[in-house]
């Protein structure tokens, strides 16, 4: 008895140790399921890697330089002139004469020209700023679209194979059923038929699926993984015309126009300025050829008499163009307003849709099983039951089409409201801050302490 239980316990220690092993080996070889991506994710990473954005960043920055250089105008203007002369002319001796100095210049007085230049450009940076929100918006609202189209091409394809599924059923049920006498040929040949039929549906969803992700790959910057449905649609207003309301305060199509006519405003200041004269204090020091040294100030002023109707031309020019972008605000704005009306009446289409596609869904399911069970007992035929299969999958992929249009509808209608942004949407990234670059050379910089604080910016922004 004491043999049979050591030997029991030898098995056991040894089994103990196998299990161990296979269990090793066993995890290892498991593949370890991906983490499914969230349409935060998405949107994290095609706010990332937009090229689009990118391009835009860039404009905007050099619209940043065209402030500094505006700003240029208000410091002192340093330059220095070496020259050197040499003459030999007939019958006289040659000579040499050469001198190097430095000139100071500035600019006293304009009337206001150059700092309303400044203001001019400042306004027209700020009027880019927007350009940038409205394309990060479209950036963020293509990546939601192509997000939610992955999932309901997938959702299609799902739905396909489960039709082909269910056909070949029905087709072995038919083939039976012909086999003793129940049905006839034309009923086999309507399910081969309806067979071929959703096979080449289902290819074609495939297809779809396929186009899906090369945009999602674009919008996205990468290849859909798995994608989970987003838990719940974005709240974007309780009415429409509060909605309509953010988006006259909040659209950056909006907030642009209103820069752009600031811009326009002072540009027909400036045209009226230049009439005015300029007042222009300038010193210069240096040595000539003999080592002595040289120095001298000077004190200029100059304005414009006559110039065949060029400044009164572009002062009605500034005026026009301020009369076309005070239109031009008027036109965004009604834009923006018939904007929120289109996505608010597509967010109220796609509900409804989604509403009356679930009812049908259900109903549609109950009339299928019921076709199927009657078949069996002969008071239905082969084409009844793949009618009722058919309209079965119609209303399913109409059920899914309508989810996926509320969503993307929810998301429209905060674009349209000018809410689709990094920071509404709070997806926990470091954002572009736009005004970094501007605070760092709206000031002209030529000393090397801010050089290294535009490398600090450059850095930041992930630049060499």
């Amino acid at each position: 008895m004491a043999g049979v239980l050591r030997g029991l316990l030898m098995f056991k220690a040894r089994y103990s140790k196998i299990a161990a092993v296979v269990f090793a080996v066993s995890a290892t070889l498991m593949p370890i399921s991906a983490v499914a991506e969230t349409l935060a994710d998405a949107l994290r990473s095609a706010y990332k890697t937009s090229g689009l954005l990118e391009q835009n960043r860039a404009v905007l920055r050099a619209a940043d330089e065209d402030v500094a250089t505006a700003v240029a105008a208000l410091y002192p203007v340093l330059s220095y002139i070496a020259s050197a002369n040499y003459s030999n002319a007939n019958g006289s001796p040659s000579s040499t004469t050469s001198s190097l100095g430095i000139n100071a210049e500035l600019t006293v007085y304009d009337g206001g020209r150059s700092r309303r230049a400044v203001d001019a450009q400042k306004e027209t940076v700020l009027a880019l700023r927007e350009s940038l929100v409205s394309v990060e918006q479209q950036v963020l609202l293509r990546a939601v679209s192509a997000y939610m189209s992955v999932i309901r091409s997938a959702e299609f394809v799902s739905l396909r194979q489960n039709n082909v599924r269910v056909i070949t059923q029905e087709l072995r049920a038919a083939r039976d059923r012909f086999d003793v006498g129940e049905v006839t040929r034309t009923d086999v040949a309507v399910a081969e038929a309806r067979l071929a039929s959703a096979r080449s549906g289902l290819a074609a969803a495939q297809g779809t699926l396929a186009q899906a992700r090369e945009e999602y790959n674009v919008a996205v910057g990468h290849y859909p993984g798995k994608l989970t449905r987003p838990p719940h649609r974005p709240s974007g207003a309780k009415s429409l015309a509060a909605a309509k309301s953010v988006a006259v305060r909040r659209h950056p199509d909006v907030l642009q126009a209103k820069h752009q006519v600031a811009a326009a405003d002072i540009n027909v200041d400036r045209a009226a300025l230049a009439v005015k004269p300029t007042l222009k204090f300038g010193v210069n020091a240096g040595i000539n050829i003999n080592g002595r040294p040289t120095h001298g100030a000077s004190l200029s002023l100059s304005g414009p008499i006559y110039q065949g109707g060029r400044l009164s031309a572009l002062h009605r020019q500034a005026v026009a163009r301020k009369d076309a972008a005070r239109a031009g605000l008027l036109t965004a704005t009604n834009a923006v307003k018939q904007g929120v009306g289109n996505a608010w009446a597509a967010l109220i289409v796609a509900r409804a849709s989604r509403e009356a596609g679930n009812r049908a869904v259900k109903a549609q399911r109950v009339a299928f099983r019921g076709t199927r069970e009657e078949a069996k007992l002969g008071s239905r035929t082969t084409l009844d039951v793949l009618n009722a299969e058919q309209q079965l999958l119609n209303d399913e992929a109409n059920l899914v089409s309508a989810v996926t249009d509320e969503y993307i509808a929810s998301y429209q209608l905060l674009a349209s409201m000018g809410l689709l942004t990094a920071k509404d949407l709070r997806l926990g990234l470091q954002t572009y801050d736009p005004a970094a670059y501007y605070n760092t050379v709206s000031r002209a910089p030529v000393s090397s302490k801010q050089g290294q604080a535009l490398d600090r910016v450059f850095k930041a922004m992930g630049k060499k």
